[in-house]
């Protein structure tokens, strides 16, 4: 069985993996990696596999297509998002005529959320495996291979017959450790240096020792839609393991940055693959996504095994707000948070939402003065972005707040994430300028840019990174002025 995993193109270097999924302002290009271990686990199953991503080759539908004519897949897996969903069913209706005999599965969250209503967008559309879809490729790939019943294949949505068959839920993947390394699937089908994570020292590599989150923040769409809010985790050994490979085997990349939801939900487990870091003297930079509740002893671990960077959703600095959204934390825990990495010395990139329920302009003034007030190494703020199968788009859609339901319109024609909320006395322009003008206050302040400077003087590989990232983001400013100059003329 001839298998193709394939990141569809979609306008440019688009990040379907990303929480909120678009074009970045900052220059920054996820890894496909849920699609990598899927891989990783139909070559140990035997299949003939290509893997291929097409917005990180800057490849066009019709180059995928030349560059399968000779191997002729058989299944074709295509990863999809809110965003992309459209042209992601195109994509895989033009793979379907180029390769008559193939199977077409999409996967992914939103159609996870939404399978009926994705598979009613086309019958060229063969299948969509729902939720976490790696061992549910594998099944299917030997129900067609030996001509069995798909009914068969858990966790399938599919076409027969003209009816569209929606198999039970598979069970959620408990042994982990099972799972192949996403670094070395990297390795033997892409090309590292076209990855990119602002915060990040280049090049990097993305992975994840962990599948769901426990927290029950109404708008965070991977726990709710694909692997649900129950963390199952990598033994610390496994994670371990795979760190010193990417050591030995990857030795261009500078830094690995931890993809899961919560690296930290389990405390002492997270301080036990610090430990095995440092016992092993395994030297390599890490960055990861946390909570704003860890405690000082388990950042001071995490400093000393080589951490010098993590990713923190504020979301708000309303409690209000916190509260409106099931956040389950502090703003005194916030605070306490932040000067505990500047006492350890991890660098914070700070993550703020506007547009959640109870938001006005008053709380979003708010927002941006508890984030100056944490002075993190970087802040993005951005209008909430709902997706089906979360509460905050169920809480949209039942209270008219939604401008749209053309899904296309989740981004801007040049990819980058757009609002479609429209809030009493906060209409989506206006969130879209509050955040816009939060971000570029924010990154200009006399008491930042003194910080960078400093920061620049001390560390010359962060100066480095600061200037390619300033340079990211100053491009990104100068191409919204561009074009809004048009649209006035």
């Amino acid at each position: 069985m001839r298998v193709l995993i394939l990141n569809p193109p979609f306008k440019g270097r688009f990040s379907r993996t990303s929480r909120s999924p678009a074009v970045t302002k900052g220059g920054t290009v996820y890894y496909p990696f849920w699609l990598a271990y899927a891989t990783g686990v139909l070559e140990e199953a035997g299949f003939d596999v290509r893997f291929i991503d097409a917005p990180a080759d800057g490849l066009t539908t019709p180059e995928v297509i030349d560059r399968m004519r000779d191997f002729n897949p058989q299944l074709v897996v295509l990863d999809t998002s809110t965003p992309s969903v459209y042209s992601d069913v195109k994509v895989g209706k033009a793979l379907k005529d180029a390769f008559s005999g193939s199977y077409i599965v999409l996967v992914g969250t939103h159609v996870s959320a939404l399978p009926e209503e994705t598979l009613r967008l086309s019958e060229k559309i063969d299948a969509v495996a729902r939720h976490e879809y790696d061992y549910t490729l594998r099944d299917l790939a030997f129900a067609l291979q030996e001509g069995s019943d798909l009914q068969s294949v858990e966790g399938l949505s599919f076409w027969q017959d003209g009816e569209i068959v929606h198999n039970p839920d598979r069970p959620l993947i408990e042994s982990v450790d099972e799972l192949p390394f996403a670094s070395e699937v990297y390795k033997r089908h892409l090309n590292i240096k076209n990855y990119y994570f602002a915060a990040a020292n280049y090049p990097m590599v993305m992975i994840i020792t962990g599948r769901g989150c426990p927290h029950r923040c109404f708008f965070c769409v991977y726990p709710q839609t694909f692997h649900s809010r129950r963390y199952r985790f990598r033994s610390p050994e496994n994670v371990a393991d795979e760190f010193e490979w990417i050591v030995n085997n990857l030795p261009e990349v500078k830094e690995i940055g931890i993809e899961d939801d919560t690296f930290t939900a389990k405390r002492e487990r997270a301080r036990e693959i610090c430990r095995l870091i440092i016992e092993r003297g395994i030297k390599i930079k890490w960055y990861c996504n946390v909570r704003a509740d860890v405690d000082y002893e388990t950042l001071r671990l995490m400093k000393e095994a080589g951490c010098r960077l993590v990713t923190v959703g504020f979301e708000s600095g309303s409690q209000a707000i916190l509260d409106n959204i099931h956040k389950g934390l502090r703003l005194e825990q916030a605070r306490q948070f932040a000067e505990d990495c500047r006492r350890v010395g991890i660098l914070v990139h700070g993550c703020i939402m506007a547009g959640n329920p109870g938001e006005t302009r008053e709380t979003i003034q708010q927002s941006y003065e508890f984030a100056t007030e944490l002075n993190c190494d970087s802040m993005q703020f951005y209008p909430l972005i709902v997706y089906p199968g979360t509460e905050a788009f169920g809480w949209a859609r039942e209270n008219g707040y939604l401008t749209t339901t053309d899904f296309s319109q989740w981004c801007t024609e040049e990819g980058y994430h757009n609002c479609v909320l429209s809030l009493p006395d906060l209409p989506p322009d206006e969130l879209v300028a509050l955040c816009n003008e939060a971000t570029r206050a924010y990154h200009l302040r006399p008491a930042y840019l003194l910080m960078k400077l400093k920061q620049m003087a001390i560390n010359p590989s962060e100066g480095k990174r600061t200037i390619k990232s300033a340079f990211n983001y100053l491009s990104y400013l100068w191409q919204e002025y561009r074009s809004n100059r048009g649209r006035r003329r």
